[in-house]
């Protein structure tokens, strides 16, 4: 039995397929409740693992799991480490962050301008693609789970703080049409504390109710 200091980026899936076990034995072995949630800096038992590549002696308690619900239709085992309380304040906004929020802008305006077209994946792909070169597929409840891991990462703040920093990428499980109750529903934050982008500039996203699922990433390019 050897530990594993849990560091910024990993996830249970990749921790894992790494050391040639599966997410059900790490989660079952360390008591994890929600395996989409892990924390930088704890630590991860690893059974029947020799102690090398940066393990560490076992020192007190396991890896704390979280204690959400886990999201139904999601990527189990993805494990996102929580290594953030937050992306900071609009200031300090990368210049990937913001390089973003403009492509998303500009992705809407094309697309719907301010009306909506049922498209906001679609949005939110191209955004990506324009502002870093690369596309990223899937449905409004798809895209966090096909977002690369060592380009985004996963934050953990509200959805007020998060509409006050550019250039996060916003995804709900589920919203109140009926479209969105299958495909959910992506968008990118613009930073001004109201509005996001995705098909269609969408002028109050604190004000739209019955969303659920809601998970947030920023770039880390």
């Amino acid at each position: 039995m050897s530990t594993y200091r849990i560091r910024q980026g990993d996830t249970l899936w990749a921790l894992a397929s790494r050391f040639k076990t599966s997410v059900s034995a790490l989660a079952r072995l360390n008591k994890i409740s929600n395996p989409n949630l892990i924390y930088a800096g704890n630590s991860l038992r690893i059974s029947g693992h020799a102690r090398s590549d940066s393990f560490e002696s076992a020192k007190g308690g396991g890896a704390r799991g979280g204690s959400g619900t886990k999201r139904a239709g999601g990527s189990r085992g993805s494990g996102h480490v929580d290594g953030s309380r937050g992306a900071g304040s609009p200031g300090q906004a990368t210049a990937a962050m913001r390089k973003l929020a403009s492509a998303g802008r500009a992705a809407a305006m094309s697309l719907g301008g301010y009306n909506s077209q049922g498209l906001c994946a679609t949005g939110v792909s191209r955004a990506i693609q324009n502002a870093f070169g690369f596309k990223v597929w899937g449905n409004g409840n798809q895209i966090d789970n096909n977002l690369p891991r060592d380009k985004f990462k996963q934050v953990h703040m509200s959805l007020a703080e998060a509409l006050k920093i550019p250039g996060l990428v916003l995804t709900w499980e589920k919203t109140s049409s009926r479209a969105g109750s299958i495909y959910g529903h992506t968008a990118i934050t613009t930073g001004d504390g109201r509005s996001s982008v995705s098909d269609f500039i969408e002028r109050n996203t604190l004000g739209a109710g019955g969303r659920t699922g809601l998970k947030i990433f920023m770039p880390t390019l």
